[in-house]
């Protein structure tokens, strides 16, 4: 059996075992398992069943992280996206007001272009045309938009009619709240595993101790059924003028995120060739685009690569037998549904804080004195948290830098795909 895994996933030539890559495995599902408690919480919101998100989170987690691990022999895990499924939630069904069918079938398209646009190579001149100031924006955007609606469901931050937003009151369960942010930044900075799953328990259990948390109907039993949500989504509702610069939206922050954790993870697996490349690149890619389109037809918003796969590499995997080990976790996890249902908005809130903090992170990388580069920048950053729509600040970022240019007679240094994508934005936000 070990020799077997050995010339499949190629552990000797990567200089790994079986035993290093199942670690590495329980590793990054420990990191990212907070996913399972804010993904179906946050898209619960939307109305749709939080029993059989948390079904189908997992089960989208898992079956495309064994995608990867079939298609691309690498250590990495594929679950829903932090960030898109705000703005699945916020920006679509509670901003736009679109139902949550509609939304699904937005996603779905989402994938579909992805999918065609690297299977006709137009991806690369697409990556090729935006700057990277506004690349790395949009991340940092994302994570302040995170950030924000964790502060919200914190209660920490609430709605003025004069102001916009005020402090909240700060109740037994912002206080407890409060404890597990600090617990889980303590424990980042010690650099403890599964840092925000820690956080998530413990607040739980203090709320339960307090009286604020019914104890579970069980621990271990049946997942519940994902059939309220899969294949309910619609599509034809979602081919609408007025929806595909979310189409869009959807598509460029998958793009850009998965190619910089893709580029960064590998980087540190030491999976890349001598010119800095990813070998398998394209075909992670595609599974990144087949994950969102089989995501969408399950029930949830767009499936993308996690950063957090770097910790399993960090604990010496180099494989896809990496990622089978957490897709496996994932499987698991489906049986402990009760412990998970019971999980209350305040103790998922100092995750979604610190997740955002950590998208924070790349705004060094951003050039600010240079104005001409940072300006595009920080319109984006601001308007996507200030917009509620991640769609609004990408499109504040692309037409500001592509009118920048034109003003300065520098019209050449932007691509006709940028151009194009800067006027297509302009349209999408005439048309709101």
């Amino acid at each position: 059996m070990i020799e077997w895994l050995d010339r499949l996933f190629q552990l000797s030539e990567r200089g790994s075992d079986v035993r290093t890559e199942l670690i590495a495995g329980v590793t990054t599902f420990l990191t990212a398992s907070y996913i399972i408690f804010v993904h179906p919480a946050m898209l619960a919101e939307t109305g749709m069943d939080r029993g059989a998100l948390t079904t189908v989170t997992c089960l989208v987690a898992a079956l495309a992280t064994l995608l990867v691990a079939i298609m691309g022999n690498a250590p990495l895990m594929m679950a829903p996206g932090m960030g898109l499924n705000a703005f699945f939630t916020y920006g679509l069904v509670m901003g736009q007001g679109v139902s949550w069918q509609t939304a699904l079938g937005v996603v779905f398209l989402s994938g579909v272009v992805f999918l065609l646009l690297s299977l006709l190579g137009v991806r690369q001149h697409i990556v090729k045309a935006i700057p990277l100031p506004l690349q790395i924006a949009a991340g940092v955007g994302i994570g302040l938009f995170i950030a924000f609606i964790g502060l919200q469901n914190l209660g920490l931050v609430v709605r003025n009619q004069a102001t916009m937003v005020q402090l909240g009151s700060f109740s037994t369960g912002t206080f407890i709240g409060l404890l597990g942010l600090l617990l889980i930044v303590v424990l980042e900075i010690r650099q403890v595993r599964g840092a925000m799953l820690i956080g998530i328990v413990v607040t739980t259990v203090v709320g339960m101790a307090l009286g604020h948390v019914p104890l579970p109907d069980g621990i271990v039993s049946l997942p519940p059924s994902p059939a309220p949500l899969a294949f309910q989504l619609d599509i034809a509702s979602a081919v609408s003028i007025s929806l595909w610069s979310s189409v869009f939206s959807f598509m460029f922050v998958d793009l850009f995120d998965s190619l910089g954790t893709l580029v960064s993870v590998c980087r540190d697996a030491r999976l890349l060739e001598r010119q800095g490349t990813v070998p398998l690149i394209s075909r992670l890619l595609n599974t990144d685009a087949l994950a969102t389109i089989g995501g969408a037809l399950l029930g949830t918003s767009t499936t993308t690569t996690f950063i957090e796969s770097g910790s399993g590499v960090s604990a010496g995997g180099r494989t896809g037998l990496t990622a089978v080990a957490t897709a496996a976790m994932f499987l698991l996890a489906l049986f402990f549904t009760p412990l998970i249902a019971i999980v209350p908005p305040y103790a998922t809130a100092p995750a979604l804080i610190v997740v955002g903090l950590l998208m924070m992170r790349h705004v060094s990388q951003i050039p600010f004195n240079d104005i001409q580069q940072s300006a595009p920048a920080f319109l984006t950053i601001i308007m996507i948290p200030l917009g509620y729509s991640i769609s609004t600040g990408l499109a504040f970022g692309f037409i500001s830098y592509v009118l920048i240019q034109l003003i300065l007679g520098q019209i050449r240094q932007c691509s006709l795909t940028l151009i194009v994508i800067a006027l297509l934005s302009a349209v999408s936000l005439m048309l709101g």
